[in-house]
């Protein structure tokens, strides 16, 4: 299942940078502290690299680390449960580099449809932007996603 991801990655742009997979436990402990199962599309691209950065070091998706840390931080942080909505319905994995950040929908700790949101750090809006993982990562690298 990993070359698939790889080949896909390097054929929307060859200079896009696959860092060596995450492995199964990794992505299990993340889903425990999380309190959410992955779709089966992040986890296959996280064991496929963990992490996808752009020809300038700019993730198109977190590794498991940071996806793991920066949704913590989001849930957690009390500023942030005075200034926004909350965010334990989201599953944050990438940003676009501006403070919006891209995610997927979480309803009662499962994602039921692979649809990508982008949330705007301005407004709290939270708006779709994709229909899944391989789309978002094609229509953001061409520019058709712009935030």
């Amino acid at each position: 299942m990993n070359e698939p991801w790889r080949a896909y990655l390097t054929g929307l742009d060859p200079a896009i940078e696959c860092r060596p997979s995450a492995n199964a436990v990794q992505i299990a402990v993340a889903e425990v502290r999380l309190a959410v199962t992955f779709p089966g599309e992040l986890k296959d691209l996280l064991a496929a690299t963990n992490g996808v950065a752009d020809q300038y070091g700019c993730h198109l998706v977190w590794p498991i680390e940071r996806i793991e840390e920066d949704n913590l931080q989001m849930q957690g942080d009390l500023e942030y449960h005075r200034l926004y909505m909350p965010f334990d319905c989201l599953l944050f994995f990438s940003d676009a580099g501006n403070g919006d950040q891209f995610a997927y929908s979480i309803c009662a700790g499962v994602i039921r449809r692979t649809d990508i949101f982008v949330w705007d750090h301005e407004d709290d809006s939270r708006t779709w932007v994709a229909p899944d993982l391989r789309i978002f990562l094609s229509w953001w690298t061409s520019g058709r996603i712009a935030v």
